[in-house]
């Protein structure tokens, strides 16, 4: 089955994923840019500034996981010049941050290798910040014969000023598990305009004692390995404010290209899931791997609004009240991330980095089109009904409709009463009422129940239409 899964990829390769079973890879992992990269979330009425939360940290410290791994390649399982090359590189390159990253993805290379099939093929997506050493670590990994292309992506956008010539490219490595048995699908391109003029009526050439008949050929002319593919337009719909997202017309290349209908296609390093939801468009089968819970719940809210009929399942993120508890134990972050994107709504951390009381948000959408909000708070452990008077406080403060709070425990009666003491509001044209600030936990989330807010469907607008409908029939005369 399709599947998810929220977890260290090589935990999940090693546990899950069997020898020889996969078709297609591709992986978009982190470039070792010293960065940290956020997830941009806007506000959607303009009235806060773009809230940022750090999706992961591409920034690479030598310490004692990697003296384990390079310790662990000496085992029997593992060729002997895998090891080698990788105490090759310590040699010139020390216990450095580029040192640590490669010993990082070796060991998850020969996994990959592992799951793949004789006929599969794997695209590395990398940048000129380490891709010269990663061609090395899958040479040595895949073989160099099985090497197939350096694919190059450009691509236009702006950029600051430095003193160098300024960087419009990815690199792609391309390589097949075996040269002999990999399946390649070619692709066409449209000719340009002054082929496609020159190639527009039959001639014939000669040349020596051969004759050769050129024809315009409906397909196109096949691909090179120079991808001339835009970026993500910032008004795009397919953005999904995921810092380092590629865009769907690239995936589409490549999965088309190296799998065919029903294959199975593995994105290890799955961000916000654009190689998922593309393999699904194809009709090829997915798993998808990341090791934020925030990546595997964005990815699941975009299949569930791309795919609303698709079946797949989801692995290592809580799937009830004890595993949520071990979540909010491991990661109190992780856990409020989690529950804020798992009811749809967006996490929020101010410019400043202070707390502003302010976890996330929802919006509810008024029979007008106007927007309103919902502040969330987050509380993963004890809280009592002061919880409840602050963020009673956060919701007059910030003119809001109503405050949610997203709690571990069940709240005590107290808080309950708090709660219940802040009222009720209504939306417009919406006869019924609502709690101004409510509690609602984990159990309540697992019992399948959702929080008391405007609904921001058809349902809004039909009880709108309902009551004008009312109004209009007592206005009728006898």
């Amino acid at each position: 089955m399709n599947t998810l899964y929220y977890g260290d990829n090589l935990d999940i390769l090693r546990e899950y994923i069997p020898d020889e079973s996969v078709d297609l890879i591709y992986l978009d992992p982190p470039f070792n840019s010293k960065q940290a990269y956020n997830i941009i979330f806007n506000d959607k009425n303009g009235k806060y500034p773009p809230s940022q939360i750090e999706a992961f940290d591409d920034t690479w410290r030598w310490g004692d996981e990697n003296e384990e791994i390079l310790s662990e390649l000496t085992k029997p399982q593992y060729p002997p010049e895998l090891v080698q090359m990788l105490h090759a590189f310590r040699s010139f390159l020390g216990n450095s941050d580029m040192m640590s990253y490669l010993v990082m993805m070796a060991i998850r290379l020969w996994e990959m290798r592992r799951v793949l099939k004789p006929t599969g093929s794997i695209y590395l997506h990398c940048d000129p910040t380490a891709s010269h050493y990663l061609k090395i670590v899958m040479d040595r990994t895949f073989g160099i014969n099985n090497f197939r292309n350096e694919i190059v992506w450009h691509y236009r956008r702006w950029t600051g000023g430095a003193k160098r010539f300024q960087s419009m490219h990815d690199v792609i490595l391309l390589y097949a598990k075996d040269s002999n048995a990999v399946l390649f699908n070619a692709l066409y391109v449209p000719y340009t305009e002054k082929s496609a003029k020159r190639k527009k009526h039959y001639h014939t050439r000669i040349k020596g004692n051969d004759v050769y008949v050129t024809s315009v050929d409906p397909r196109g002319v096949r691909a090179n390995d120079v991808w001339n593919i835009s970026v993500i337009n910032p008004a795009a719909k397919e953005r999904q404010g995921y810092p380092t997202q590629k865009p769907e017309i690239l995936l589409d290349r490549i999965i088309k290209a190296s799998s065919n209908e029903g294959d199975l296609v593995l994105d290890p390093f799955c961000g916000c899931g654009t190689a998922v939801v593309v393999a699904e468009k194809l009709g090829r089968r997915w798993i998808g791997i990341d090791i934020t819970v925030l990546a595997v719940n964005l990815i699941e809210i975009r299949i569930r609004k791309n795919f609303p009929d698709v079946e797949y399942k989801v692995v290592g993120v809580p799937t009830d009240v004890p595993s949520a508890e071990r979540l909010a134990a491991d990661d109190k972050f992780d856990f409020e991330k989690w529950f804020v994107t798992a009811l749809e709504g967006q996490p929020y951390k101010s410019s400043g980095g202070g707390d502003t009381g302010i976890d996330g948000f929802l919006y509810a959408r008024d029979v007008k089109g106007s927007l309103h909000n919902v502040i969330i708070s987050v509380k993963g452990g004890s809280y009592g009904p002061g919880a409840v008077r602050d963020l009673k406080g956060v919701v007059g403060r910030e003119g809001a409709i109503a405050g949610l709070l997203l709690a571990l425990k069940k709240p005590s009666k107290q808080a309950e009463a708090e709660a219940a003491g802040a009222g009720r509001f209504q939306m417009p044209e919406v006869e019924r009422s609502y709690p101004k600030v409510q509690i609602f936990t984990v159990e309540d989330y697992f019992a399948g129940k959702r929080p008391d807010l405007p609904d921001t469907s058809e349902t809004l607008k039909k009880a709108a239409r309902v009551k004008r409908e009312r109004e209009k029939d007592q206005q009728l005369p006898l």
